[in-house]
């Protein structure tokens, strides 16, 4: 079965075609710094087969622009007729406490949802219903970030206001970011040698628009930074974190209670982009902070590392004795300085990493910690696309045999 899976970022576009239950990959690619400006030009990183990676500059304004610019790229390629779609959601709420396959009756369940994650939702349920219009016969299956949270227990999850409003408005921790951090943490296991049920782990899910840590005890999720939506916890690319509460009425109060006004400044034009004043994108923060040039920028560059270290660390204590840490995602992979800022003197919790191994990572997966750190430091490359494709693989097969 070739299954297209589609993970929309709040910035990014991530497709792969993948042939089950083989996992041979076709087709990949993923369009890149979507929407706010950045001081580099939106993109698509791709590759044809076994082709070598190749780069399609070109404007991308929101997502469904990037999705007309993917399937462009698909439609000149052999072989690459998808016979099922995975798409990653990432907020099911109180309706979706699992994946599911999607039928037409859902249409108004999705519609209700799409407010819960408003940089996420929107964009990934409009590709949905492109995609319904571009392959009608083809089986759908929508894969929740939120299900892999479905085991936070009820101390965790639970916000410190009145239960019957709470329970009726569906109010509580849901967590995101769960595909992401299910599939490292099962490699995680492979790289141990463990059963995944006897790992206690911190997943840092740091990515170019949205970051999320989580807390894993015993292979199961039991904490994320983010919360009833994905605007708590990290400071992101344009997302604020934490914040509280009583700013957001504030800000009620002086828009005269605009609500999507508040919202879009909190999801839109915040975080990164609204520290810096430049950019969206952490990576140009970092290449221009610390010259004493740059003060706002290297004001931008401490927030941005202090919010991530004060939850590395209170999450090392809710899952002590902890395994390993997990670096992920574009910023998680690909940038040192994170790793080596937000480990920095935390050997008091067994952390101890290899500045070399830091510096020189060539490949993935690694190991970045000394050889002495009682605790590891993995880098593991994330692939919430064969991740979305395994869900979609196994829901739909299930299904054959059901119906059979």
């Amino acid at each position: 079965m070739k299954v297209l899976t589609l993970n929309c970022g709040s910035s990014s576009l991530k497709y792969r075609l993948i042939e089950l239950p083989l996992e041979s990959e076709l087709a990949a690619g993923e369009a890149q710094r979507i929407g706010p400006p950045t001081a580099e030009p939106s993109r698509i990183m791709y590759r044809q087969g076994d082709g070598k990676p190749q780069t399609l500059l070109v404007p991308m304004s929101d997502h469904a622009s990037a999705f007309a610019e993917i399937m462009k790229l698909l439609a000149g390629q052999d072989g690459c007729v998808p016979e099922a779609v995975g798409h990653r959601l990432v907020h099911g709420g109180s309706r979706f406490g699992d994946h599911v396959i999607v039928t037409p009756a859902m249409r108004d369940d999705f519609e209700q949802i799409k407010s819960l994650a408003p940089l996420h939702n929107p964009p990934a349920i409009d590709l949905l219903v492109a995609c319904q219009q571009r392959y009608p016969t083809l089986p759908q299956v929508a894969v929740f970030d939120t299900a892999y949270h479905s085991t936070i227990p009820d101390y965790a999850y639970t916000y410190a206001l009145p239960r019957g409003l709470a329970k009726r408005m569906g109010i509580r921790k849901y967590g995101f970011h769960g595909t992401s951090h299910q599939y490292v943490a099962s490699e995680a296991a492979k790289m141990l040698g463990k059963p995944l049920s006897e790992l206690n782990l911190v997943s840092c899910h740091l990515g170019s628009g949205g970051a999320s840590l989580c807390a894993i005890v015993g292979g199961q999720s039991v904490d994320n930074t983010m919360g009833f939506s994905p605007l708590q916890g990290l400071i992101m690319s344009t997302r604020c974190g934490d914040l509280d509460s009583g700013v957001v009425l504030r800000l009620l109060s002086q828009s005269m209670g605009d609500e999507e006004a508040v919202e879009a400044l909190l999801n839109r034009h915040s975080g990164v982009l609204g520290l810096s004043g430049q950019s969206a994108d952490i990576r140009d923060v970092l290449a221009h902070s610390g010259t004493g040039l740059a003060p706002r920028l290297e004001l931008t560059r401490q927030v941005y590392l202090w919010r991530i270290r004060k939850y590395l660390g209170s999450y090392l204590t809710v899952t002590a004795p902890t395994d390993a840490v997990i670096f992920t995602d574009t910023i998680g992979e690909t940038l040192p300085e994170v790793r080596s800022s937000v480990c920095a003197g935390l050997d008091c919790f067994g952390l101890a990493i290899d500045q070399g191994r830091n510096q020189s990572l060539t490949r993935y997966p690694c190991d970045i910690a000394t050889d002495g750190s009682p605790v590891r430091a993995l880098v593991i490359q994330t692939n919430e696309e064969l991740a979305i494709a395994r869900v979609t693989y196994g829901l739909l097969e299930q299904g054959k045999e059901v119906a059979a």
